[in-house]
């Protein structure tokens, strides 16, 4: 099974060409798509030189808008050309197998390689989708765990799955999962809502350890104005799965 790596990334011209690099060398990556998503650094130049196919969005659309962009060209690139055979149902014939979806995000520089090993059960045909687990990171974060609580209990009041990372963004997905979770959720609720129309869809979803490292958000007011953000977008996706109740506090 093939793999197509897909990285949205917003203002990463300092990171991006390690990471498409690193996404580049892992067995199995045939293609690597960047999705600048508004950004008004070199982003797009930058990836673009290192190797990468790259969509760019002129405004910022958000995280989900930039994987459904990806998505797309990967499958646009799955087309069969002019001239192909089809048979009576208009079915093109001998088209081979969809490529597996790695999505990646741009800030993982060099350690983005290690990504390799959520393709292992996807690819062995073991697992239909799988997520990343990361260790403890270099840099401390500045939350206070108020997002990740919140997404956990949905998703376990949602699916009775409690996931260890319920927000990490590194996945692989076959395109029959892919496509299954699809609409995406908008914005930053994107990952605990594909998390949920996975497994009510009947598909395999397993966590993988993986070495990855990224920038950790701070404590300054636009961390804080991220988080605010992603905790609204987990209320919307959550709200629009019916679970209400797990935007109760937890009690314990």
């Amino acid at each position: 099974m093939r793999l197509a790596v897909v990285v949205p990334a917003k203002d990463e011209e300092e990171r991006i060409a390690a990471t498409v690099r690193a996404a580049r060398s892992i067995d199995g990556v045939d293609v690597v798509v960047v999705v600048d998503d508004g950004s008004t650094d070199r982003t797009a130049v930058t990836a673009r030189a290192a190797g990468a196919r790259v969509v760019r969005h002129p405004r910022n659309r958000g995280k989900a808008a930039a994987l459904e962009s990806g998505g797309a060209l990967v499958r646009d690139l799955e087309r069969p050309p002019a001239g192909v055979v089809h048979d009576t149902a208009g079915r093109a014939l001998a088209t081979g197998t969809p490529r597996a979806l790695l999505l990646v995000d741009a800030d993982l520089g060099e350690t983005a390689s290690a990504t390799a090993a959520l393709a292992a059960p996807v690819r062995a045909g073991t697992a239909d989708a799988s997520i990343a687990v990361l260790p403890r990171q270099s840099a401390p974060g500045g939350g206070r765990g108020l997002v990740v609580g919140l997404a956990r209990r949905g998703i376990l009041a949602a699916t009775g799955w409690t996931p260890t990372q319920p927000l990490s963004g590194m996945r692989c997905l076959t395109r029959d999962a892919f496509e299954s979770a699809r609409p995406l959720a908008p914005g930053w609720g994107v990952e605990t809502a594909m998390t949920v129309d996975l497994l009510r869809a009947g598909q395999r979803v397993v966590e993988v350890p993986c070495a990855l490292q990224h920038r950790v958000s701070g404590r300054g007011w636009r961390a804080q104005a991220h988080r605010a953000a992603q905790y609204r977008d987990v209320v919307r996706a959550l709200a629009a799965r019916g679970q209400l109740r797990a935007l109760l506090p937890d009690r314990g």
